[in-house]
């Protein structure tokens, strides 16, 4: 029998008492001594009880897009938390996602914990490994050590690519870094109406199917409302802590059905507009002041902003219809927040409940596409054409009522984000404050509530820096957690944050974080207090042409006036400071603009690209194990109906790649096989091909000749019945869903065999569907590796 304590199982002693056990050991039980392990059990109960903790982290939502910073939006549960706490309106993050998740999880700059880049990123350099280092404690690790109940909500984002499917390693999935329980997605993005691939705990949910108005959104805030229910009735004195990262407001921009009518209208006054009345409520909220200026519009470094007023009328419907769905999106998420705080509230949680809010970036551009507004946001991805914006709004102004719903994956134009993102310049990925800085809002009504308060209504407003780092050394200060110093018997990096607390407390108290540099896709940025440095970098560069620009954050916190020329001698001390920290957080080697940086792959991947037989009863592969057979290249498709064969009669699909954002279908209807790819929404169906009675196997061969294009042949018992069916090649995120055999799954591909069959099953019978990889497109990026390696070298 194993030991249940702490001590050494050895034994010792007459009776086999191991050493160290604090009891008595003798030959029968009623003349022996026990003693019992001694472990953390924290107690919320009572006064100065432990409190609850509640993280949520929202996806590239802007600085601007919540009441309680200047939003249009109505967000009354925010205003709520914002009104019983405080705003930082002075708080930051790194430009982009991964990063972000990973400093708030381990208290440590981003670089220093693998995570310089996006987990769907390794170049194979240590600062941008793509998953949480082994020596690293996080921020649930400590808590559960504490003796906290520890739960994950939503968006992940903190493992490799490679490991994102059922038989992926898990060292960097939630369960392995500290939390108890966990449902949501592994990946950057997910659609909110068809999912496609959700996991609880360490296993993937397997849905065939979601119900008539599903969205991911309510299905996360009920786990998290059950989650904390039964962790409440299972021992109402355990503490808990929540980490919920929404998938809102990422695109695709999903909506529940209905629920923008009542911004119907609410941005038909243009971007301009907008910006300009949230720049007044700031000043009036004392968020920013008035005085320190609002940033351009358009930049010189980013895709050109058109005028509201040089859009056409259908381009200007386009884009106010994105905008309102945008907001139904926000106000989605205040009634997850509404939600979480009603279920404290009724098990008399709320009061002993910290809770912290913010985004992981500023907003987000729409890309190439970001004029109007994209309908599916994943065609930025397509290589084998390019709209102007004028065909754009003609193609899709046909499907205004789609726009948020599952036939749909779309994304606002580059102008709203600039809107989000009030007063500061540029958005997500930038190192100029539009990208990093974000709105926060905290509160604990037992633990802060002497906040001192500039207005009783509204809440405390903080405006010391703040750095996503903090939240971690904050969180356990206020709660009492010690944080590890090591995990796994290895001796863990010292935090790069800082506690927040006596900021917190008095609104005169100077920030304690200290500098800190930023990088991004090889954008630079160093805070020093007094002066803030920012890199002026055009992509494709060499870094040593980079203009360095000088800021004053104290009186120009909006980055308007460049005082470079005026201090020298602070740009160059703080160009030395960057570097240094460049060096000691393994920033070193940055992106510099070129493909490398994304394709420049493990090549362990490679061992996932290898034949793959899917039987009846094998669930679908998760997206990027499915991408391995099919991006960039060639393959094969084979269907083996058996001995008996084809069954006049029997229908349906046989292979299914992706979902309605993109992906190919290989099915049966009135006894002729068809391949139909949906190339971003462009539907393309090879003619019918006859199958005669008793055939055993399909085949379907596609060759990648280059030039963006697929040719495909499909074959009945080794010989052609369809021969040069031209096809858009897809890759990488796309298909964004993964491949199933036999059936459509969770968002079905073909929307017309959907509306006539539903997922569509094969109505006969089948025995294996077997996915060849064949040979590379010649124009594939990782055949083109040494000469983007040697276009990035140029620039150095």
């Amino acid at each position: 029998m194993t030991s249940t304590n702490n001590a050494s199982p050895s034994p010792s002693g007459e009776f086999g008492a191991p050493a160290g056990f604090a009891g008595t050991i003798t030959e029968d039980l009623g003349s022996a001594q026990p003693a019992w392990p001694t472990r953390p059990r924290p107690d919320r109960r009572g006064p100065g009880g432990a409190p609850d903790v509640i993280v949520m982290l929202v996806d590239d939502m802007g600085y601007s897009d919540i009441g309680a910073f200047g939003s249009e939006i109505p967000t009354p549960n925010l205003d709520a938390v914002a009104a019983e706490g405080a705003r930082l309106t002075d708080f930051h993050v790194t430009p982009t996602c991964s990063p972000t998740r990973a400093a708030l999880m381990t208290g440590c700059n981003s670089h220093a914990v693998g995570m310089g880049a996006v987990a769907n990123v390794d170049t194979g350099f240590p600062g941008y490994a793509a998953e949480l280092p082994a020596n690293q404690p996080s921020m649930a690790e400590a808590f559960r050590d504490a003796g906290y109940a520890t739960m994950a909500i939503g968006k992940w984002h903190l493992c490799r690519e490679q490991d994102m499917h059922a038989a992926g390693d898990r060292h960097s999935w939630p369960l392995q870094r500290g939390f108890d329980q966990y449902y949501g997605f592994l990946e950057a993005q997910a659609n909110l109406h068809a999912p496609s691939q959700l996991y609880e705990g360490n296993s993937p949910v397997h849905v065939e199917e979601y119900p008539q108005g599903y969205y991911l959104t309510d299905d996360l805030t009920d786990r998290a409302v059950q989650m904390i229910a039964e962790t409440h009735a299972s021992n109402p004195g355990k503490p808990l802590m929540m980490y919920y990262a929404h998938a809102a407001v990422h695109s695709p921009m999903h909506i529940k059905d209905g629920a923008a009518e009542e911004f119907r209208g609410r941005y038909d006054s243009g971007w301009e507009q907008i910006r300009a009345e949230r720049r007044q409520r700031q000043d009036e909220l004392g968020v920013v002041p008035a005085a320190a200026g609002t940033g351009p519009m358009d930049e010189e470094l980013v895709p050109d902003v058109a005028t509201w007023d040089s859009l056409s009328d259908d381009g200007r419907r386009l884009a106010a219809r994105h905008m309102e769905n945008y907001a139904a999106m926000v106000v989605s998420i205040d009634e997850s927040v509404g939600r979480i705080r009603e279920i404290q509230r009724r098990l008399g949680r709320l009061e002993n409940t910290i809770f912290v809010f913010f985004s992981d970036n500023g907003a987000a551009t729409g890309g190439s596409g970001g004029t109007v507004g994209m309908f599916n946001f994943l065609s930025n991805l397509d290589r084998s054409r390019t709209l102007t914006t004028e065909e754009r709004v003609a193609e899709e102004i046909g499907r205004i009522d789609e726009l948020g719903g599952p036939a749909s994956w779309p994304h606002y134009a580059s102008a709203w984000a600039t809107v989000a993102n009030t007063p500061f310049r540029r958005h997500k990925f930038s190192t100029y404050r539009g990208g990093h800085q974000v709105s926060c809002v905290m509160s604990w009504p037992a633990g802060l509530g002497e906040l001192g308060r500039e207005n009783d209504d509204d809440g405390a407003i903080r405006h010391q820096y703040a750095h996503v780092t903090d939240v971690f050394p904050t969180v356990a200060e206020l709660a009492g957690v010690e944080i590890p110093r090591s995990r796994a018997g290895h001796e863990a990096r010292p935090l790069d944050g800082s506690s927040m607390v006596v900021a917190l407390k008095d609104a005169d108290a100077p920030s304690s974080h200290g500098d800190q540099y930023y990088e991004c896709l090889g954008e630079r940025a160093y805070y020093a207090g007094e002066f803030e440095l920012v890199a002026r970098h055009r992509t494709a560069t060499p870094f040593s042409a980079d203009r360095w620009e000088l800021f004053r954050p104290g009186s120009d916190p909006v980055q308007l006036e460049n005082v470079a020329d005026q201090h020298p001698e602070v740009v160059a001390d703080l160009v030395d400071r960057w570097e240094a920290a460049a060096r000691d957080n393994m920033v070193y080697p940055m992106s510099n603009g070129s493909p490398l940086h994304f394709f420049q792959r493990d090549p362990a991947e490679q061992l996932l690209a290898v034949e793959t037989s899917m039987v009846p009863e094998t669930p679908p592969l998760e997206r990027f194990r499915a991408s391995q057979l099919v991006d960039g290249r060639g393959f094969t498709v084979e269907v083996e109906l058996g001995a008996d064969g084809y069954r006049p009669g029997d229908e349906g699909v046989l292979y299914a790649h992706g979902g309605q954002e993109a992906g190919a279908v290989l099915f049966v209807k009135n006894g002729s096989i068809q391949v139909e790819q949906n190339a971003w929404g462009r539907v393309v169906t090879s003619e019918p091909a006859d199958i005669p009675a008793g055939a055993t196997r399909i085949e379907m061969r596609v060759d990648a000749p280059g030039g963006s294009r697929w040719i495909a042949t499909l074959e009945i018992d080794g010989s052609p019945v369809a021969e040069g069916i031209e096809l858009t090649q897809l890759s990488w995120l796309v298909p964004f869903s993964g491949i199933s055999a036999g059936r459509m799954h969770r968002s079905p591909v073909s929307d017309r065999l959907y509306r006539e069959h539903g997922m569509f099953p094969y109505s006969g019978p089948w025995e294996t569907v077997t996915i060849r990889p064949g040979a590379f497109s010649p124009d594939a990026p990782s055949q083109l590796l040494d000469v983007i390696r040697t276009m990035g070298a140029a620039t150095q």
